[in-house]
């Protein structure tokens, strides 16, 4: 077997799904190479290279790619299709842009490495993430049994990743203590240090990449803010929200920022929501306006919508952060 080296950007699904698909491609006996954090020369190149009505994420996905260009054999980019059966809430999908991102890539640049582009779709049985790792495994040279190894090693690691968001611990915390290979902490539940909570909702690749979010999150944390997001809600909470509504929307991620807000506004602990979006998302839009349809039925609960694209500023950022937690501030002196 060659090993080879196998490049994952670090955007998208990357915040979800790394400790999986690291410790899977590692315990086969290759390597992974991780793209370097957003930058502005990234998004330049992200630019440049995607469509011109491309969405920021797309763009983003883009310039990560391209910075793995000439370092790897492969770039690892996955056809998301559906990553589970979603049971009674309706059939359930990714954005229309994640299921062509390979073809998207290979089309708009001609320096890419060979791209695994596997298709994802776990919607029809519990088997169908051994399939995929079969395929992937066996495309790389490697036999059933080290498969099966580094298959089992994967969802045990990808087990005690989401155990630390349960923790209400976020992604990028946690990602640090799964690269340590430490034993997993007790997180303490301390709020001594924050004067207001709040939950942030959006896709993970815009809450977790603070180049593209102009630094969101350390921005409310030097507010003393403290951020609940989705990603730390387990599936069985987050659905117990779908239950809720009349229909759920068609696409993975926009369920869970929904889901996840949903959860958050019943919590009275929580003051405030804010959404981050994505500028010319489609389905982000609607799911804006369902949120701040929900906020206002459920409490009037305080709402903050901030979009956000290549021109995003960190001033605009931080002056309605500001403001929005000024507001809450003063609605609780005035309870």
């Amino acid at each position: 077997m060659q090993v080879s080296k196998i490049g994952i950007p670090r955007t998208l699904a990357y915040f979800i799904y790394f400790p999986l698909w690291k410790t899977f491609f590692e315990e086969l006996g290759h390597e992974v190479v991780l793209s370097p954090a957003t930058s502005k020369a990234i998004l330049d190149r992200g630019v440049k290279e995607a469509v011109n009505d491309a969405c920021i994420p797309i763009k983003l996905y883009h310039g990560h790619a391209a910075a793995l260009a000439g370092k790897v054999d492969y770039i690892f980019c996955p056809r998301l299709v559906s990553v589970r059966s979603h049971g009674d809430f309706g059939s359930e999908t990714f954005c229309p842009k994640f299921l062509g991102l390979p073809d998207m890539l290979r089309l708009a640049m001609d320096d890419l490495p060979e791209i695994i582009d596997v298709r994802v779709d776990l919607k029809q049985g519990k088997d169908g993430l051994w399939q995929l790792s079969q395929e992937i495994g066996k495309g790389l040279g490697n036999s059933r049994e080290e498969i099966k190894r580094a298959f089992n090693r994967a969802r045990e690691q990808q087990r005690q990743y989401n155990r630390l968001l349960y923790q209400e611990m976020l992604p990028l915390e946690a990602l640090k203590i799964i690269e340590q290979k430490n034993p997993i902490p007790k997180k303490e539940k301390s709020n001594e240090n924050y004067d207001l909570q709040v939950a942030v909702v959006g896709y993970p690749y815009l809450l977790y990449d603070a180049y593209i979010n102009a630094g969101l999150l350390a921005i409310l944390e030097k507010e003393k803010v403290k951020v609940y997001t989705q990603d730390i809600i387990s599936d069985r909470k987050m659905n117990q929200q779908a239950k809720t509504l009349p229909k759920s929307t068609f696409w993975y991620f926009s369920n869970r920022v929904i889901y996840g807000a949903l959860h958050f506004m019943q919590r009275p602990e929580i003051e405030g929501v804010i959404h981050l979006t994505a500028f010319a998302c489609g389905p982000d839009s609607m799911v804006d306006r369902l949120l701040e349809i929900e906020s206002r039925r459920r409490g009037n609960r305080p709402y903050l919508s901030i979009a956000v694209d290549e021109h995003t500023g960190e001033a605009g950022v931080r002056t309605r952060i500001e403001a929005f937690v000024d507001m809450l501030r003063y609605r609780r002196e005035r309870k």
